[in-house]
């Protein structure tokens, strides 16, 4: 029997021992680290490129505002944003002067009357000038008469120069009376301009006193300022047209990124809605700043950086006026033949950049010498050599 306990003790022993056993090495297995996955990248040969980047904003780069150039009743402007315009030919506005102050009944009445007085008047003046005329006539057929009678020595000369002065006399006359019905005429067409002008007229009729509006260019209409039949003043802004064609870009940066950008300079317009990237040339920096409150509420100054489009109207002819963009100016590039690496590949240790290189499977902490950098990518002046991994 005392054999029996001992093996029992010894083989309960055991067992716990072996428990204990597993359960540390289970502890020791979960404090092993486990490998960590990477994505190993080689440096390449290739043009670096320093940019400064920024969303930018497309704008035609001659916009007229035509305005009224006299004060009156603007008809309807018939026009719709993105019609086209040729240049003194396509009307852009219609403007009639300003209905006067409507009559009472009386002063129409009086009105009227004048009007019905200058008609008589010119009819009596047409009466005179038809009565001066036949005796003119009258006074021409004595006068021949006159002359006949004068070769044969049948009338005296008294009585010649009598016939003379008559004639005259009429042809006097006549003159007299038709500078008499002109001045009737006249004065009807005063009268009736004084009734016809202080009726209302229809807003839509196009006549003589209509001032016509047309356009100064060729290109499109941008927008329609004031639709509608109105009353407008002079000055008054109508419509905004421009040339579609002749289109810029305005980038917005930060005055210490705009100190680095020249005339001249190379841009990459991206994200514009197309499938290929645009190209610009940086024009003109604007040489003063304005304060600008970025989505975050911090005051920012700002730079309006002026680019040119390099590519052809074909290819960027969906674009239109105030489209956004996102702009990449390159401030400096290095050489084409420069090695360069991710910039997530470097890491910074007692003022020195390293790289992790792999040799047979090992990362191994290498020493470089960097050059320019754009955040993305960085420049290897020394330490690396292409074909490496990382």
């Amino acid at each position: 029997f005392e054999s029996e306990g001992i093996m029992k003790r010894f083989w309960n022993r055991a067992f716990w021992t072996m428990v204990i056993v597993a359960v540390g090495g289970f502890i020791m297995y979960g404090f092993i680290p486990e490998p960590v996955a990477v994505d190993l990248v080689t440096p390449v040969r290739g043009k670096l490129e320093i940019t400064v980047d920024d969303d930018g904003e497309t704008r035609i780069r001659e916009r007229y505002v035509v305005s009224a150039p006299v004060a009156g009743k603007m008809l309807r402007i018939q026009l719709d944003a993105g019609d086209l315009v040729r240049c003194d030919e396509t009307e852009l506005a219609q403007i009639k002067p300003v209905d006067p102050t409507l009559l009472d009944v009386r002063t129409r009445a009086e009105t009227q009357a004048r009007v019905r007085a200058a008609q008589a008047s010119m009819q009596q003046a047409d009466s005179a000038v038809t009565r001066a005329r036949e005796v003119l006539r009258l006074a021409e057929q004595h006068l021949e008469r006159a002359r006949t009678l004068k070769t044969k020595n049948a009338i005296s000369e008294a009585d010649f120069d009598a016939t003379e002065a008559g004639n005259r006399m009429a042809i006097a006359d006549l003159s007299s009376a038709e500078f008499a019905a002109r001045v009737a005429a006249y004065e009807m067409d005063q009268a009736e301009a004084a009734l016809r002008y202080t009726l209302p007229t229809d807003g839509e009729t196009f006549d003589e006193t209509t001032f016509r509006i047309v356009s100064p260019i060729d290109g499109r209409v941008l927008n329609v300022l004031h639709e509608d039949a109105t009353v407008v003043n002079a000055a008054m802004p109508l419509v905004e047209i421009g040339d579609p064609r002749e289109m810029e870009i305005k980038i917005d940066v930060l005055s210490i990124d705009a100190v680095r950008v020249r005339p001249g300079n190379l841009v990459h317009l991206e994200h514009w809605g197309g499938e290929d990237p645009l190209r610009g040339t940086v024009r003109l920096v604007e040489p003063s700043a304005f304060l600008k409150i970025s989505a975050l509420g911090v005051e920012e100054k700002r730079v309006n950086v002026i680019v040119d489009f390099q590519d052809d109207w074909d290819a960027r002819e969906t674009l239109g006026d105030g489209f956004r963009l996102e702009a990449r100016i390159v401030v400096d590039q290095t050489d084409p033949s420069s090695l360069k690496v991710p910039a997530g590949t470097l890491f910074f240790d007692s003022e020195q950049w390293f790289v992790f290189r792999v040799e047979q499977g090992v990362a191994v902490q290498t020493p470089v010498t960097v050059g320019k950098s754009n955040g993305l990518e960085t420049e290897i002046i020394d330490g690396l050599e292409p074909g490496m991994e990382l």
